[in-house]
């Protein structure tokens, strides 16, 4: 690969706002590459903790940081039409110029909020590629997809707004959407519980997707969302990461069910051994799944977790399986306190 690690945090905008923007401004001093907006779907609101728009964060997030990427990671095509998603991005491109990145994904749970569970997701996500960077780029612009059309005139000369696109990121689980990603966008992101070895999954499908279209797969990014979590002690640093791989291996079982398949399979997990965590989400919540994440179940996740050796180690083996940018899914107690030790103690190994 020729792209240099990256390094962010998958940020999930079911928390206060105040509470994400402070987080935003301490990875922005700290050091940090990028923080995605994980959208957050009407799912978590069963669970007390409520949906927050990414594409309205990323504008006030922009004005509260200076070098910080912000990526959204991700929005779906199937809740904003491509054009009013080009008219969100604009803001944020106007706002933080040379700093943006579009993450598109279907998003299960969306779909199966509207009833679109059988609609075949590729043809949207192109669609809404595809309508978002001819809007972007300015000039006069016509596309009939099979999704989605598009029909927008030419900026003028006069027109006070940027020209030109962003780069835009599909995110995929199975091997077509990933090997899409590789033909048309900017790079690939992966979904949580990604462990090594889906990411050396991801990027051979990304690399394939690339080649049949003629280019270049090593300048191609591929951000993997990692379970995380980091202390001092490895017992501490290790149960943040139980609680985050608890509320998404339950969203596998409620919402993602056979799409997650391929990435459990990369994990060496069923959804008969990961039903439990599931159940106890939907009787006692984030807490009681997280109990029932146990250490064998936790290990086979992969995460990014425990004391800042163990962190620096399971990164290494991320960027070795061919993980361009690592998207910590940060969580668990004093998360101030975890961006801290993660700025002095793990970041500065890959600085060098």
């Amino acid at each position: 690969m020729t792209l240099p690690l990256r390094i962010g945090v998958m940020q999930l905008t079911m928390e206060p706002l105040e509470e994400i923007l402070a987080h935003a401004r301490a990875l922005d001093q700290r050091g940090f590459d990028a923080i995605w907006l994980a959208e957050a779907y009407p799912w978590w609101r069963k669970h007390q903790m409520e949906a927050r728009s990414s594409t309205v964060l990323s504008a006030l997030i922009a004005r509260e940081t200076e070098r910080l990427t912000i990526g959204w990671g991700i929005i779906s095509p199937f809740t904003r039409h491509p054009i009013q998603v080009a008219m969100d991005a604009r803001v944020t491109q106007e706002l933080a110029p040379e700093r943006f990145c579009v993450g598109f994904g279907a998003s299960r749970i969306f779909m199966k909020e509207i009833g679109a569970d059988e609609v075949k997701p590729l043809n949207p996500v192109r669609d809404a590629v595809r309508i978002v960077r001819g809007v972007l780029d300015g000039g006069e612009f016509s596309y009939q997809g099979k999704a989605f059309t598009a029909v927008v005139p030419a900026l003028s000369d006069g027109t006070q707004s940027p020209r030109g696109t962003v780069p835009i990121y599909v995110a995929g689980t199975g091997p077509r959407m990933q090997r899409y990603a590789g033909e048309e966008a900017d790079g690939l992101l992966t979904p949580s519980i990604t462990t090594p070895g889906f990411a050396r999954y991801a990027r051979e499908n990304l690399r394939a997707g690339a080649e049949a279209a003629g280019r270049d797969a090593d300048h191609l990014d591929l951000g993997c969302t990692i379970v995380a979590s980091i202390d001092e002690d490895r017992d501490a640093g290790r149960e943040g990461a139980r609680e985050i791989a608890g509320m998404y291996l339950a969203n596998k079982v409620q919402n993602i069910q056979a799409s997650a398949d391929v990435l459990l399979d990369q994990a060496g997990l069923s959804q008969e051994e990961i039903r439990p965590i599931a159940d106890a989400m939907e009787s006692g919540g984030r807490l009681a799944a997280a109990a029932a994440v146990t250490d064998e179940i936790l290990d086979k996740t992969r995460p990014i977790a425990g004391t800042p050796n163990d962190c620096i180690a399971a990164i290494e083996e991320y960027r070795d399986a061919g993980c361009s940018h690592i998207m910590l899914e940060l969580w668990g107690p004093r998360r101030d306190q975890q961006i801290q030790l993660f700025a002095d103690r793990v970041l500065p190994h890959f600085r060098r």
